[in-house]
């Protein structure tokens, strides 16, 4: 019986052993900025209701959910960069841990 043995074989790098987290990472940090995104856009006023005519608490609901889906749309598209630095972010944490 022989064994072999292979030279020059590496442990697997801890980028390759956090490969499969990256994308898990990688949408925290997506979700992450369209909330952010979502908080800019109700401070700026974005969906505010008209004087004329109010339409209550069921417009003040899908006011909430309009922003949040414009918030995504533009975190989707590439938002203002958070998303990446939160990952990074993220992903040196993870590799820090082990």
């Amino acid at each position: 019986m022989t064994a072999e043995i292979t030279i020059g074989a590496a442990a697997p790098s801890a980028e390759t052993r956090l490969a499969p987290q990256h994308d898990v990472l990688r949408e925290v940090a997506r979700d992450l900025e369209a909330a952010f995104l979502a908080e800019m856009l109700k401070h700026a006023g974005f969906g505010a209701s008209r004087e004329s005519f109010g339409g209550g608490v069921g417009e003040e609901q899908m006011t909430s959910l309009l922003r949040a889906e414009h918030a995504s749309a533009l975190a989707d598209r590439g938002g203002i960069g958070l998303a990446e630095s939160i990952f990074q972010s993220l992903v040196r944490q993870a590799e820090a841990g082990q």
